[in-house]
This record gives C-alpha cells, structure tokens and sequence, in this order.
C-alpha cells in the first residue's frame, strides 16, 4: 500500500547499498536505481550521494529517511490493528538460522507454524551464527536463531531454548565408559571442530577460556562446516568432539556414537535476535509466541 518510491528508498537509505537493498526487496539493482531516481525526481534534488563506491545519505535524503521511518511505523500499527481485529496472520518472513538450528530445531517448528497459519509464506538462510547476526544488522532477514551472545545492543534477543553441548566419541572410545569429562581431558585427543564464525566453536572456547584453559590447546585435527560432517567423521574414528546433544538424538538411539556429559555442565542459549526498531509485523509476533510454546512444551532431553 506505501509507496513503492520511498520503500526502495528506505532500504537503500537503511544499508547504504543498492546491491544489498536489491536483494532484500528481491529486485534487479536497476530496477532499484530507477525507483530512487523517480523519488529524486519527485522532490528534484539528489537523495544519495555516489561516490568512490560508497553511498551516503544526502541532507534532503537524511530528511526523506527520517520521515519515511515515522511513515511505515504508522502504516505497519495501521496493518497490525486491522489484522489484530480480523484475526489475520499473513505475509512473507525471512528468517535466518544457523546450521544447527536450521537441521535440527526448526524443520519441527515451522511445519507445525505453517499447518496453523497457511497464508504466512516463510523463507529460511542458513549460515553460521556470526553470519546470521550480520544479516539482521544488515536488515537481510527479519528475524534470526543463532546460538551464541549477541553483543550488538541496537538488536533485540530473546532466549528461546537452553541448549547442552556433550563430548561425542565412537562407541568404543575409551571416554565412552565415562559418565562425565573434564574439558583438559580432552586436550591429547584429536579434535574435530566446526569452522570459525560457528557458534558451537565460540562456545567452547570461551568455555576454556573461563576455564583457565589455552584455547589453542586443543589438538584439532579437522574443521568441518555441519554438524553431519563432524558426526561421520567422529563415526569413522578420525577423532571426538563437541556437539549439541539435540544433534545426536538418531545416533543415540543406533548407538553409533556415545555422549558423555561435561564437567562442569556445558550449556548455551538458543536466542530470537532482530532489529531493536525494525517495525513489529504481526506475523512475527505470532511466530515468536509459537516458538516460546513449542520450545517449552518441546523441551531438549
């Protein structure tokens, strides 16, 4: 219903990038230029300024900013109270979720989220938690799942699930038969870890860190990008790790792979993270209230 002009606009304006504005609205970056200059047109003075590859707000384009923020707030209170009224839960979500979550948490909750609510058309990005907060601060995504602290304060977090991280060994490891393990325990064996930007990674070093533990002691044999991979690789008994026991729960059950607890615990939480004043669409607050009930009625054993 607003003016598609100053959307492209706000984007734009938001990211300071036609490339990164061009994929978000899902349109060619020509398509983008041409609608910031038909706005540009309609005021007759330059919104950005282009140079050397960078692009900065101008003083009537900081105005037009300004004023365009306070008008899609109205508009989207507008929506949310006609919908609040008429009970519609609708729209297009892009959400962003690292690989852990993405392969293990939300297939679940989303099949069950769009069974109850059809006309909401979900789009999902995986990447590493590093990746996903940049994709909200970016505006890329409209909310994101990611499994370490967010320290970025202009961006909302809340806890959705507790998660435990648990020592994985083949079957016939010697650290099988133990009920628990002490992270120095670890340090003679070969170490299967994820990449660098995973948030399983961030986890364990600032574990060993509070722990009083050289991060670099560990003897990493292998950094491998899912936890699919590091799992065959622990089977094929190329070394242990450290993994999120919601992963293993087939391998459990199989006994392929055994999980042997931490000493002290090794926990983390799985967060909702979005932008501080990113406009609240119906549909979001929806789907967040959801994912609270199902976490809590779906509780990580």
């Amino acid at each position: 219903m607003a003016d598609r002009r100053l959307q492209v606009f706000y984007t734009v304006a938001r990211m300071l990038s036609f490339t990164k504005a061009a994929e978000t609205l899902h349109m060619t970056q020509p398509a983008v230029t041409f609608q910031v200059r038909q706005l540009e047109d309609h005021f007759n003075t330059r919104l950005f300024d282009r140079t050397h590859n960078r692009v900065t707000l101008t003083e009537a384009g900081r105005k037009t900013y300004e004023h365009a923020e306070k008008i899609f707030e109205l508009y989207t209170e507008m929506e949310n109270s006609v919908k609040e009224l008429t009970g519609d839960v609708s729209g297009t979500l892009t959400l962003g979720a690292s690989t852990t979550i993405a392969e293990y948490m939300l297939p679940a909750l989303l099949r069950r989220f769009t069974d109850k609510y059809s006309d909401v058309n979900l789009r999902l990005k995986v990447s590493n938690s590093e990746g996903i907060v940049s994709m909200v601060e970016n505006n890329m995504i409209d909310l994101g799942v990611v499994e370490v602290p967010v320290t970025n304060k202009n961006l909302m977090v809340e806890v959705c699930r507790i998660d435990q991280l648990v020592v994985v060994v083949p079957p016939d490891h010697p650290l099988g038969e133990r009920e628990s393990v002490k992270m120095d325990e670890l340090i003679p064996y070969p170490f299967i870890c994820r990449e660098e930007g995973s948030g399983t990674r961030e986890v364990i070093v600032e574990n060993m860190t509070q722990l009083g533990l050289d991060k670099n002691s560990l003897n990493i044999c292998l950094e491998l990008g899912s936890p699919e991979s590091i799992k065959g690789a622990v089977e094929a008994g190329m070394g242990i790790s450290i993994l999120s026991r919601a992963t293993l729960t087939k391998e459990l059950a199989l006994k392929s792979l055994k999980a042997v607890s931490l000493d002290p615990p090794l926990e983390r939480a799985f967060s909702f993270v979005r932008q501080r004043q990113k406009f609240r669409l119906h549909a979001i607050e929806e789907l967040l209230d959801f994912a609270h009930s199902y976490c809590e009625q779906n509780p990580v054993t």
